[in-house]
């Protein structure tokens, strides 16, 4: 395990000497980090891997089964941060930043697409649990196919799925409001420049406005051109087309999935409010997995801050805890 601070502090929020200096390598003003508001919201220890050589920042909080969280975009770790807080009494829950994502490297030139984001995660899983041990995975978002991703490569770890508004499936299309970001000059003025990808996110997404205190803690790692970069690649790599590397590797993911989980039990936690990830994706779901447990709510994309408490007691119960 390459970490740079490999001691585990659940429950710890504070920021040390390291982080402090961590954060100002990545371009984040530490006292944001330390401050009151954001460590009430996110009260957990930074800890750092080295995979594929570059550094990944992720929050490993409690004990006993473990439960991994994969994000999608423009989130990062903080989007699970109400369900860690909820679990970590039972389970040891592991939360990654993607690369270019929350508080991890953001490299400039770099392959940000879905094979690359795989194989990150799988080297993160390899550096933070012993072989061969099973999990609960969760996804949200892009977190859907890089979670899914590892899932078909590796079905013998997965012991229970859970979703929350995301798309493994080459089926479906993108948002007009989505689309506006991806135009070579365009996108990058939009996405990197205004910062309307992330910052509108945090108005958009919820059926109730989020307070501003969370909405800080939401784009806190997207603070400037730079960091926003994997944010624009992100939805650079959504496949319009039937052709390309992630096309093909999406493709393949949605052939294999329900055969290499047949066997594994499928929680889905559906917000029908999301504009994005409309109630036809969730029909794919349901498709794919007839016998999944299933349940919607008057929620937004990020599901976890309109309807949190509910859909936290759902997967208490489905992972054995209620």
């Amino acid at each position: 395990m390459n970490q740079d601070n490999p001691t585990r502090r659940a429950g710890d929020n504070i920021v040390t000497p390291a982080d402090r200096q961590w954060l100002r390598d990545i371009g984040i003003d530490p006292k944001a980090a330390d401050h009151e508001s954001f460590t009430r919201e996110y009260p957990f220890a930074s800890r750092r891997a080295l995979v594929n050589g570059h550094w990944l920042h992720y929050i490993d909080e409690g004990d006993g089964e473990p439960v991994v969280m994969v994000h999608g975009n423009p989130t990062w770790s903080y989007f699970y941060r109400n369900l860690v807080r909820a679990l970590r009494d039972r389970h040891r829950c592991l939360a990654i930043d993607h690369l270019g994502c929350g508080f991890s490297e953001k490299p400039q030139r770099y392959p940000y697409n879905l094979e690359h984001h795989i194989a990150n995660l799988e080297g993160w899983i390899d550096s933070v649990l012993p072989a061969g041990e099973r999990f609960t995975l969760v996804v949200h978002d892009w977190g859907g196919p890089i979670g899914c991703g590892y899932a078909v490569r590796h079905p013998e770890r997965i012991a229970r799925l859970v979703v929350l508004n995301t798309s493994a499936s080459v089926r479906g299309d993108m948002p007009l409001r989505i689309k506006l970001c991806r135009p070579p000059v365009l996108g990058p003025l939009l996405v990197r420049g205004l910062n309307g990808f992330a910052g509108l996110a945090t108005r958009l997404t919820t059926v109730r406005p989020l307070p501003k205190a969370i909405r800080d803690g939401f784009v806190m790692p997207y603070n400037n051109w730079h960091n926003r970069i994997a944010v624009q690649r992100f939805v650079d790599d959504i496949p319009l087309f039937p052709r390309g590397a992630t096309y093909a590797c999406l493709k393949d993911i949605e052939d294999r999935l329900p055969d290499a989980l047949r066997d594994v039990p499928v929680l889905v936690q559906w917000g029908m409010k999301d504009w994005c990830f409309t109630p036809y994706f969730l029909g794919i779901w349901r498709e794919r997995f007839p016998g999944a447990r299933v349940d919607e709510y008057d929620a937004g994309h990020y599901l976890l801050e309109d309807a949190g408490e509910a859909i936290t007691t759902k997967i208490r119960q489905f992972i054995g805890d209620a």
